[in-house]
């Protein structure tokens, strides 16, 4: 359904954001803001209104910036969000979540700011992957009903900047020590959890340095050092294990933690 007036207002939007003097990039966040709002009540669509409207105005915005791919990498972006929402909102209503919350989260502005974070990091990059780490960011938030703009805001800029060796590193990090964070053990003394974290460590390279010798090795330490610079692991002092590559071990950050849980592939439950 088609609503007259408020493509008029769509049109009015991009008329006066086409006038002002900014920057490609200011007129591409503000046109996807306002495209976003008016777009729910333009479709009705919970998936449509929010995601494929609000990515096709930022491809008018962006189209003199000259950057060949930045379109096909919305089109990435908009398909991979859209796909995961979808499935998002097929398990919310198997849970028994009302068709109105879903909306209600949909439509809220934190919603609207996660679109427009990931919409501006698109800019920044070529691979597929990272597109698809936002979307699944985004569309995990919406089922998690957790949706604060700072947070999101962080999340989609290290979608962008970790590479695939970096989110393979997590993934070990965190299955090592993703305990730490059940609810009996997250208050245990400083001293005890680093004791424990370094008995890990010492355990896992025990087990796995034959895997990470020379450019591996070095590869790891590297991927330690970005996710330490992203604030999603700290170190916490020397090495406990000899002939590891790394300077010292690592703690999984609760930031950390909830990063990798965000980029988990989202499946579709069964009413049966």
């Amino acid at each position: 359904m088609t609503i007259t007036g408020n493509e008029v207002v769509v049109d009015n939007q991009m008329r006066r954001a086409e006038k002002q003097n900014q920057s490609p990039v200011n007129r591409l966040l503000e046109g996807a803001e306002s495209t976003a709002k008016t777009a729910s009540l333009v479709t009705r669509s919970v998936t449509f209104g929010c995601i494929a409207k609000t990515l096709d105005i930022a491809r008018k915005f962006t189209s003199e910036l000259g950057v060949a791919t930045l379109s096909e990498n919305l089109d990435h972006l908009g398909d991979a969000t859209e796909a995961a929402l979808s499935r998002v909102e097929k398990n919310l209503e198997a849970q028994g979540v009302q068709i109105d919350e879903i909306e209600r989260r949909m439509n809220s502005n934190e919603f609207y700011e996660g679109i427009k974070s990931a919409t501006l990091q698109a800019q920044r990059t070529k691979d597929k992957k990272r597109l698809e780490r936002m979307a699944l960011i985004l569309a995990n938030g919406v089922a998690e009903d957790d949706l604060e703009p700072e947070n999101l805001d962080d999340m989609m800029r290290t979608a962008v900047e970790l590479r695939s060796r970096d989110i393979e590193v997590l993934r070990l990090i965190y299955e090592m020590q993703d305990y730490m964070f059940k609810p009996g053990l997250v208050n245990i003394q400083q001293g005890q959890r680093m004791n424990d974290l370094q008995k890990r460590w010492s355990a896992w390279w025990a087990k796995s340095i034959p895997n990470y010798q020379g450019s591996e090795g070095m590869a790891f330490n590297s991927s330690c050092v970005r996710l330490q610079s992203v604030g999603l692991i700290a170190s916490i002092g020397a090495k406990s294990f000899a002939q590891s590559p790394t300077t010292s071990d690592y703690e999984l950050l609760p930031e950390g933690a909830k990063f990798y849980e965000r980029l988990q592939e989202i499946g579709v439950e069964s009413n049966g």
